[in-house]
């Protein structure tokens, strides 16, 4: 038996906070770490106490100057954190190195009926729809201190300066905190207008993320590292063919094991089939997690994996291909039935696509710690929403809302379905802490992960156009279906069965989309960029298609189909301009582009790619053009766009859950890859606004484009058509 040394028996976040110890205090690596003099957080910002005087829930200041914001989204590597506080200050007007970011309280914004508006961080909305509230936060503050300014100077309002911290009128000058008692008291007429673009001082730059130094230096503290006194740990299993039962199980086998505390059955409340909602299982509870996921392994299980023990993907996709021989529901229809156009014409592009399901596989695995005891009940999961946990934890409790605490904590990615602890995982650990009175964490194997993930959905289209005289469309006709979890027509706010495909801005004078969706038993959820990292590829690989049977160049046949979009001829315009798009390429190489809009921001793409005499696939380059019209803080939505490219990337490449037996069978890293380090591309980032109105996402929208744009270029390379992903699935040799 090997049994690790000393040596090497040292976790990887040991190491960074050892060596930061060891280089006094001073970590050196070989990439940027953010300067110093910045707005500052703590590793665990929900521990932080919050000093000086509230003037609103979303403030306080110190009399250090020190502005303290609470932040109420969660921070999952997207910098919403810094968003939150770059919004608020910029409007408040208080130099960017004396603002202090904490969590907001979950229990608070509960109890004063959602004080905070929302707390859920998703769909890219955090800057596109939230802004208005968050930044009026900050203008509101502002105005109430030179309320309070004007009235101790006798003067009006008007006359009084907000700058830096400081008020001033005249002779007279104050900072902001000789006033903070006095604005807590005031109340405004009318609420102030928030700011223009043109007027920002802040917003706009580039600003480094609060949370960088934190997770660079190895002290950021996520819900994994939640540790209390009296704590145990439980490894959890349930049903492989979800929603299944627990049939028998031999707790005697492991109860006498080192460390075993308790063995508990998990059971499901009959018909609650949602996202949060707990399935029939097993916990084994220890004195560490290892013991308990080493006994959980060696206790005899018997499931019965019920009427869907059977089921495979190959009967999902027989499913997905026969419907779509069937009319479906119509969500657009514009001009002349198509049909008709297109059974009459001698020009006829027709073709079928398919996504397969595809795991979230957050960094972080699943996990959750709760403390239930008379007095409260204490929570820390990953969630995107912590008001959702908390109202999960009072449910499985039998308690009031009241009741709970929820501590927000840094979440090791999040990508949809509300993040690791909107699983069942909250519910299990309030139910075996409840049950045992004392805390539980509860830590779900990668396995276990993967299995019981609510997974993107698996999608197919048939796509159908007619060409006229000069080439373009005349008329298309497309159906699009997906397997949800019974049957859901839409998985979140955006996701759907026709969701890009329906909307498309091609102008195609007739045409006509209907959408399906199958019924499965694998759970369903949203999953970063919903139903436009499916449809988006359906989409633009036709449009190469078409483009090619019409005799166009790929990226000139977008620019001539959206022509009076001005801003779909900005981004396109922008990225011929940026990538040096060409079609001449040496044999091997290619260049595709795609262009995707969704979560109100147009994103287009284009890759470089060479394909080897053996088949080998190499990105060489990829760039991103997006209008999101404005943008806060251009250095992190270049690390989102870089982010959300690497993750379709992914799934593109490599991606795809295998499903026989009801269950899924690559359940870890080693049978379903992710992207490599040395795998990811060089990617350049572009941003072509068109300011107005127009606030767009930024978090997912270049996701989509990106794996069409790549099966394009491997089309230029090597003449082979890509319409199914993954693509490592495909003989790309010459």
């Amino acid at each position: 038996m090997n049994v690790p040394s000393a040596k090497t028996a040292i976790s990887r976040r040991s190491f960074i906070l050892s060596a930061s110890a060891a280089a006094g205090g001073g970590l050196v690596l070989g990439f940027h770490v953010p300067a110093a003099g910045a707005a500052t957080t703590q590793a665990q910002p929900w521990k932080t106490a919050v000093e000086g005087t509230e003037i609103n829930a979303w403030l306080t200041i110190n009399p250090d100057g020190t502005t303290t914001i609470r932040v109420p989204h969660t921070e999952m590597g997207q910098g919403g954190m810094t968003s939150v506080a770059l919004m608020i200050a910029e409007e408040l007007n208080v130099p960017w190195e004396s603002v202090h970011a904490v969590f907001a309280d979950p229990n608070r914004h509960i109890r004063n009926n959602e004080e905070y508006k929302v707390m859920t961080t998703h769909g890219s909305q955090l800057v596109m729809l939230q802004h208005p509230h968050i930044m009026q936060a900050g203008a509101s503050a502002r105005e109430r201190l030179k309320q309070a300014a004007a009235e101790a100077w006798g003067v009006e309002r008007s006359e009084v300066a907000a700058e830096q911290g400081v008020l001033s009128a005249g002779s007279n000058n104050a900072p902001y905190a000789d006033f903070a008692s006095a604005a807590a008291a005031v109340t405004l007429e009318v609420e102030p207008e928030i700011k223009s673009p043109s007027e920002w001082w802040l917003l706009g730059g580039e600003i480094a993320r609060l949370d960088v130094p934190l997770k660079v230096n190895g002290s950021a503290a996520y819900a994994l590292d939640t540790k209390l006194p009296d704590m145990v740990y439980a490894a959890v299993k349930s049903c492989p063919v979800p929603f299944g039962r627990l049939a028998s199980y031999d707790a005697d086998a492991v109860k006498d094991r080192p460390g075993i505390v308790a063995v508990i059955e998990l059971k499901a409340v009959e018909g609650a089939r949602g996202m949060p909602d707990m399935q029939n299982g097993i916990a084994v509870v220890a004195d560490s997690w290892y013991r308990a996921k080493t006994a959980l392994d060696l206790m005899p299980i018997v499931w019965d994996l019920g009427e869907n023990g059977t089921i495979s993907y190959d009967d999902m996709r027989a499913k997905m291909a026969a419907i779509l021989d069937e009319e479906g529901t119509v969500t657009n229809e514009v001009g002349d039935d198509p049909r008709a156009l297109i059974e009459a014409s001698d020009k006829i592009v027709t073709a079928e696509y398919e996504r397969p399901f595809e795991a979230h596989v957050r960094m972080e695995p699943v996990n959750a710690t709760v403390s239930v005891t008379d007095e409260r009940i204490d929570v820390w999961s990953p969630t995107q929403d912590q008001s959702a946990a908390l109202r999960y934890a009072a449910d499985q409790a039998g308690r009031s809302t009241d009741d709970v605490y929820v501590h927000t904590v840094f979440l090791g990615g999040g990508f949809g379905g509300g993040g690791g602890g909107n699983t069942a995982v909250t519910r299990q650990a309030t139910e075996l802490s409840k049950q045992l009175g004392r805390p539980v964490k509860v830590v779900w194997s990668r396995e276990e992960d993967i299995i019981q993930g609510k997974h993107r959905p698996p999608s197919m289209a048939r796509l159908t156009a007619a060409l006229g005289d000069d080439g373009l469309p005349t008329a298309i006709h497309t159906r699009a279906a997906w397997v949800t979890m019974d049957g859901a027509g839409r998985v979140g706010p955006a996701g759907s069965s026709d969701y890009v495909i329906y909307n498309m801005p091609y102008i195609i004078p007739s045409r006509r989309h209907e959408a399906h969706t199958v019924t499965g038993h694998i759970p369903t959820a949203t999953h970063r960029a919903p139903g436009a990292n499916q449809n988006g590829f359906m989409v633009e690989v036709f449009v190469d298609e078409l483009a090619e049977a019409g005799g166009w160049d790929p990226l000139d046949w977008r620019l001539r189909m959206t022509e009076g979009l001005d801003d779909w001829q900005l981004v396109l315009t922008t990225l011929k301009d940026k990538s040096g798009y060409r079609t001449n390429l040496p044999q091997g190489e290619g260049m595709g582009v795609a262009a995707v809009a969704c979560h109100g921001t147009i994103a287009a793409c284009s890759a470089h790619v060479s394909v080897s005499r053996r088949g080998q696939l190499f990105i060489e380059e990829i760039h991103v053009v997006v209008d999101s019209g404005h943008v806060i803080n251009r250095l992190a939505a270049r690390e989102q766009l870089e982010g959300s490219v690497c993750y379709e990337l992914s799934h593109a490449l490599m991606g795809g859950l295998e499903i026989r037996n009801g269950q899924v069978q690559n359940t870890n890293f080693h049978n379903y890859s992710l992207l490599r380090i040395d795998e990811m591309p060089e990617v350049h980032c572009h941003f072509a606004l068109s300011g107005g109105s127009k606030w767009g996402g930024i978090g997912e929208p270049a996701g989509p484009p990106t794996p069409p744009a790549i099966a394009n270029a491997i089309y230029a390379a090597t003449g082979k058509r890509l319409r199914s992903t993954p693509f490592n699935k495909y003989d790309l040799r010459a």
